[in-house]
């Protein structure tokens, strides 16, 4: 983001990241998947059986794909500004949002619609917030 778009929204009034609840799964299913793949080579190791390898092997995608989510579902916050928000790496100005859905979508004038993810924190805060600069 350029200093003058930082400029254009004004001073920062909220942040909304991603919930601790949702960080809490993410980080439990991935430990949990990691001692079954440790688990599983070893069983493999000692019984020199082919399913304990694929069930190995399932087990590390499960991981890779709880770490690739873990890392980049914590940059995905919803900041709100004096006069527009940022939700990721878009940011749009009040005067440029349309209308907010009850499934917390947000119509902008030139078309594109923002999604705001369902583990933000304080979702229905952040909904209220908008929803009153708008009018």
């Amino acid at each position: 983001m350029t200093q003058t778009n930082k400029k254009q929204l004004g001073r920062l009034i909220a942040v909304h990241p991603i919930s601790p609840a949702h960080l809490q799964r993410a980080v439990l299913l991935a430990i949990l998947s990691f001692i079954f793949f440790m688990s599983m080579m070893f069983a493999f190791y000692l019984l020199k059986n082919l399913v304990f390898f694929l069930l190995a092997t399932a087990f590390l995608m499960i991981y890779l794909a709880t770490m690739y989510s873990f890392i980049t579902g914590r940059k995905k916050t919803v900041e709100v500004f004096e006069n527009g928000l940022r939700i990721g790496k878009t940011s749009a100005i009040w005067s440029d949002v349309e209308s907010v859905d009850d499934t917390a979508g947000i119509q902008l004038t030139n078309g594109k619609k923002l999604e705001i993810p369902r583990s933000i924190c304080e979702r229905e805060v952040l909904m209220t917030l908008v929803r009153g600069n708008l009018s």
